[in-house]
């Protein structure tokens, strides 16, 4: 079935036929390949892929993990996402692979960063000849500007979207839970938890858990076409509510949301140790979600609601604050 598909996408390509939107179920069992090591959304995403029957490998470039990769039940490939014949070799062969791009805080310039790493994942694709990609991107990455950090995502959609006779799927989540983390220092601290955007802006949050559960059905699916877009979430609250639901698993349920600037923000991640390019991104990435840009298409592509609720993820955030 599998197979067959394929031809059927290369020949609806050649005559301009629309096909996106054909979806049916791919019950084959397939050879994949897991970016991301034993990441909070690879992990989970390899042992329901496995769960499945899937064959599965997993990149890491940590040598320390290829035990922990194989007790998973999956091949452990080590390697680098810099080394474009390593990828390669680890796409050939296999049906399928997702696609992420681990942060870097070593990189002077985040966004060549994501288009150097993006033009390798396109090489690999093209010279192995997958038949199916997840890329994990995110929420935003249909803006050309303005959204910080994001912007890299972008990028790579669209280096992506250059590869012939490819199935395409970018996973748009939303803002993940881990993020919150952040915060404690803060909380600690100042006994309080903000940054710019303001106690009444909507936040859309998302689980690891539930971003690993969308990945793994959408290689279930065999769609026809070229390209799929999905977005992710696990919870819509205001700001407000989200100091408020964290601030009682803590034990501070007085705990409330503070507005920053702009500006203030940003000093406080240059204190940090964060370059001025990269501190300009995250408080431009923030200024975009307070403002709705970051979450225009998503309104537009609304998903049915994860499973993990952010009353759910407090119970963690309660036990890293007392840790």
């Amino acid at each position: 079935m599998f197979i067959m598909t394929t031809i059927i996408v290369s020949l609806a390509k050649k005559l301009k036929i629309k096909t996106r939107y054909f979806v049916v179920t791919n019950s084959n069992k397939m050879k994949i390949v897991v970016t991301g090591s034993l990441g909070n959304i690879s992990k989970p995403l390899s042992e329901e892929l496995i769960k499945k029957g899937h064959s599965v490998t997993v990149i890491s470039s940590n040598k320390d993990r290829k035990q922990e990769i194989e007790d998973l039940g999956a091949k452990a490939a080590i390697g680098s996402l810099e080394d474009t014949p390593f990828l390669q070799n680890s796409f050939e062969g296999s049906n399928a692979v997702y696609c992420m791009i681990p942060p870097s805080f070593k990189e002077s310039n985040g966004l060549e960063y994501y288009k150097r790493i993006g033009q390798n994942y396109k090489h690999a694709i093209e010279q192995s000849r997958v038949d199916r990609v997840v890329f994990l991107s995110s929420w935003g990455a249909h803006l050309d500007k303005g959204t910080g950090t994001i912007l890299g995502c972008h990028h790579v959609e669209r280096i992506l979207e250059q590869i012939a006779d490819v199935h395409l799927t970018y996973i748009r989540p939303c803002s993940i839970y881990y993020n919150l983390y952040n915060f404690i220092d803060l909380i600690k601290n100042s006994g309080i938890i903000g940054t710019n955007y303001k106690g009444t802006d909507k936040l859309v949050w998302v689980s690891p858990t539930d971003i690993a559960d969308a990945v793994a059905e959408e290689f279930d699916k065999e769609i026809l076409g070229n390209l799929d877009v999905r977005y992710v979430a696990s919870d819509e609250v205001t700001a407000n509510e989200t100091a408020r639901i964290l601030g009682s698993a803590i034990g501070k349920p007085e705990l409330t949301w503070t507005e920053f600037t702009d500006e203030a923000v940003k000093l406080s991640f240059l204190k940090m140790g964060l370059t001025d390019r990269f501190a300009q991104d995250l408080v431009d990435l923030n200024a975009s979600i307070s403002s709705g840009r970051m979450g225009e298409d998503y309104e537009t592509h609304k998903p049915v609601l994860g499973k993990v609720k952010l009353t759910d993820f407090a119970k963690d955030f309660a036990a890293a604050y007392y840790k």
